[in-house]
């Protein structure tokens, strides 16, 4: 019958994955603090040495020690196995290789090494010091997978291999990046702490002020690498060692021979490149990879007059070039992922060398007692050489041999052993002296490991004298160099931008775009992309330099630099706002746009709305802020819903004209509005009756305005006969009142004198086309009429129809068409 058990799933998966995270802590990902090695690293090194795969026999096929490693210790893939060998032979990943390789091991571009069929490995010397001792006994040893070998823990490590070598890797809620460091250094720290347990981290640091990668480069922020080494956490700058040569013609070019640690050099050299192309920075003529075997280098060419400071601040803060580098430095520490310091683990690695020591120094002592043992048994029987023989020729056999020599003269069992079976020509003269060296030295031995083993100051200077060693045999000079403080990169904006000429084109429904004076010259006027429903509200001649500036009726104003808007042909649609302004609305429609070199100049704006409020503000008021990209920013306050601004527009000393839907117009001068801030909601305009609402307000820049009623009723009435008055008022009327279709006003505005232009498209000046006025109808029908054309009508006349049926018809939409763009 088959056992079932009900459990909650809740129960299983919380077990089940309690078990996989603990086996990836301990078993996989992370480091152990005594060696520095994750298990995979550990059984790669041992079954080498193993093998006898060291470093004074020749190379071996990558697949057969794979293979070994794969069948007796390690049940996983291939890969991961080969991976693992592979990245300990990979000189600009690890301070010391552990694991010396013939054939492609990949690259700092990136490039994957070549099959292990195809590669040869040995372990180098270094590692043999890792595995130094391991047949004595010094180190656990645990069965493996299908327990019919065993491997160790935790291997002797003469070196502290966890700080030279450094560790990556991610488990289930860990993760750890300990940075590799100069081997000399981390000796020289460890043998001080070894005098002085408790040494403070700024003595420590005086002999290891940090890390030192195997790629070089400038590590900045020694205040940051203290933090982290007393914690386990901390973030330093990694800087690539730059230079700067000339070439002929005037012209240099940055050369970059170091990069940070862990950098991909290919996708930096491509991502410089994409800089250059894209034209992100002005002055990058060519980058190339020059590294060669001698060495990595970047060679960056400049144009000439270029701004070397500018280019080399903006590659380092928006490239690989310069990179933070975060210590998080987690180790297994009694089978605990802990967040450990520096004294953590040099402490961890001086216990685990004691530990290891005094193991091998019990193994080596009873060895040498053994040995003693036997060696005291034959100068013995030299001695009596004679009657011993007489003893063994009496014998039956070597049981007997053994049994008569025990008890004839009182051999221990492991001396009669050794007699009987005693090579005839250790019986010569000379044979007694060397017998009688070898006890001496025997003796001298387990005097001197009784006293490592009984004495820790004695056990100290071993271990002191062994570290030395490894110094005085592998010791290399500092590869990265280290600065106090991390350098602020301050770039000026304007001086990335490259000056070009371009054309800005905004509709009313929120399409922008800039177009290149080849696509824009290519076409004409109708054939601007938009939608059929949409209109052309802005056009103009621009640099990259300047900033727009677009404003719409819900009263948000939105920022745009002329360089970050997409360059799009002038017959493709262009960019709408909702794709990056995630608060743009389906009603709302641009009413202003505008040009600025900067934000620093005394421009005023003024904002009229429907319900009656008016305001001035200031165009330093709505600077670029951090979120424009993807925000608006608001310059009026709106009353209701239902609220909509019906003037933005730059403002001086001119008078402001009000036309409410009724029929009331009142004038007044811009002055009289208080300047306030964009978040204010200004003062009363007007002095509104119940449901009138402002329809139209505009600058008196002209004599003479118009006026359509909802009626299609048309008039054109000279701007005087409105004199100005105050603001809040109720102003005069301009309709005559009728009870039956009363009119009301749909549109108004200035009626501007004819002028000189400046044609776009052939940039010469030309008389203006006139001022046109095109009309909707609700029926679909249009009208067009020529605002110049019309005569002067009197206050209170309502005007005349512009056509016999449009009364009926009523208007259903009005904007004023220029077949000229006038640039300001």
């Amino acid at each position: 019958m088959t056992n079932i058990q009900h459990m909650s799933l809740e129960d299983i998966m919380g077990e089940r994955f309690g078990r996989y995270s603990k086996y990836i802590i301990q078993e996989r990902a992370l480091p152990d603090i005594r060696d520095g090695l994750k298990p995979v690293q550990r059984r790669i090194l041992y079954s080498m040495n193993k093998d006898g795969n060291t470093f004074d026999k020749g190379y071996r096929k990558s697949a057969k020690s794979v293979g070994n490693i794969m069948g007796n210790f390690h049940p996983h893939g291939d890969s991961s196995i080969y991976d693992a060998m592979v990245r300990m032979s990979q000189d600009w990943k690890n301070r010391e290789i552990l694991v010396e390789m013939h054939g492609n091991n990949g690259s700092m571009d990136g490039d994957p090494p070549a099959a292990m069929r195809y590669t040869e490995a040995r372990l180098s010397e270094i590692a043999g010091y890792l595995l130094q001792d391991i047949d004595k006994e010094t180190v656990p040893f645990a069965w493996n997978f299908d327990d019919t070998e065993k491997e160790p823990t935790v291997l002797p490590a003469a070196f502290p291999n966890l700080l030279v070598n450094g560790a990556t890797g991610i488990s289930a809620g860990y993760a750890t990046d300990i940075p590799p460091h100069n081997l000399a250094e981390v000796i020289d720290a460890v043998v001080y702490l070894i005098d002085h347990p408790k040494a403070k981290l700024d003595k420590l640091m005086e002999f290891l002020p940090g890390p030192d990668f195997p790629t070089g480069a400038i590590i900045q922020g020694r205040d940051e690498i203290k933090k982290a080494y007393e914690t386990g956490k901390g973030r330093v700058v990694v800087r690539s060692r730059t230079a700067i040569e000339s070439l002929k013609g005037g012209k240099s070019q940055i050369v970059v021979t170091e990069i940070p640690y862990e950098v991909n050099k290919a996708t930096l050299v491509k991502k410089i490149d994409e800089i250059c192309l894209n034209n992100k920075v002005p002055g990058i003529a060519e980058v190339r990879d020059e590294s060669d075997r001698t060495g990595l280098r970047i060679a960056i060419e400049l144009k000439k007059d270029a701004d070397q400071e500018t280019i080399l601040n903006y590659l380092l803060k928006y490239t690989d070039l310069q990179i933070n580098y975060n210590f998080n430095m987690v180790a297994i520490d009694h089978y605990t992922p802990r967040q450990v310091g520096l004294i953590a683990m040099l402490s961890s690695y001086i216990a685990h060398r004691k530990d290891i020591i005094i193991s091998r120094s019990r193994f080596d002592k009873e060895k040498a007692e053994k040995r003693l043992h036997i060696v005291e048994g034959l100068i013995r029987v030299i001695s009596i050489l004679d009657e011993v023989i007489a003893t063994i020729r009496a014998s039956e056999n070597k049981a007997d041999a053994k049994e008569n020599l025990k008890v004839s003269y009182d051999f221990t069992e492991a001396q009669a052993e050794a007699i009987v079976t005693l090579q005839l020509y250790r019986l010569t003269n000379t044979d007694i002296v060397t017998l009688e060296e070898e006890e001496a030295s025997l003796r001298e031995r387990i005097t001197l490991l009784q006293a490592i083993i009984g004495d820790e100051r004695t056990m100290y200077n071993v271990m002191k004298k062994e570290l030395r060693e490894v110094k005085k045999k592998f010791a290399s000079p500092r590869l990265s160099e280290l600065q106090d403080k991390a350098e602020v990169i301050e770039i000026d904006s304007a001086s990335l931008i490259v000056t070009e000429d371009t054309y800005v084109s905004v509709t009313r429904g929120g399409y922008l775009k800039r177009t290149s004076p080849r696509s824009y010259s290519a076409s004409t006027l109708e054939e601007l992309g938009k939608r059929e429903d949409d209109e052309l509200t802005f056009l103009a001649q621009a640099k990259t330099t300047q900033h727009l500036l677009l404003f719409t009726n819900l009263g948000n104003v939105i920022y745009r630099p002329v360089h970050e808007l997409a360059d799009i042909r002038w017959k493709e649609i262009g960019e709408h706002l909702s794709q990056t302004i995630t608060t743009y609305g389906v009603e709302e429609e641009i009413i202003h746009a505008e040009l600025v070199d900067d934000f620093d100049t005394s421009a005023v704006y003024m904002a009229v709305t429907a319900h009656g409020q008016i305001k001035r503000f200031e165009r330093s008021d709505i600077a670029p802020w951090r979120t424009y990209k993807s925000k608006a920013l608001k310059y009026a306050k709106l009353k209701d819903d239902k609220d909509r601004v019906v003037l933005l527009t730059a403002v001086g000393s001119e008078d402001v004209m009000l036309v409410s839907q009724k029929g009331y117009a009142l004038r007044f001068n811009s002055s009289e509005v208080p300047i306030v801030s964009n978040k204010a909601a200004g003062v009363k305009a007007m002095n509104l009756k119940d449901e009138d609402v402002i329809n139209s307000a505009f600058l008196v820049t002209t004599d003479s305005f118009y006026l359509l009623t909802q009626r299609g009723s048309l008039k054109r009435m000279a701007v005087d006969v409105i004199a100005p008055t105050s603001r809040a008022k109720r102003g005069l009327l301009v309709l005559r009142e009728l009870k039956s279709k009363p009119h009301r006003v749909f549109k108004a505005g200035s009626v501007r004198a004819d002028e000189v232009a400046l044609d776009l498209f052939t940039a010469e000046n030309s008389t203006s086309a006139p001022q046109e006025l095109e009309i909707l109808s609700t029926t679909g029908q249009v009208y067009r009429v020529v605002l110049s054309d019309l005569s002067l009508s009197e206050r209170t006349s309502n005007g005349s129809f512009i056509s016999e049926t449009i009364s009926d018809e009523e208007v259903l939409s009005a904007r004023i068409i220029n077949d000229t763009f006038v640039t300001k």
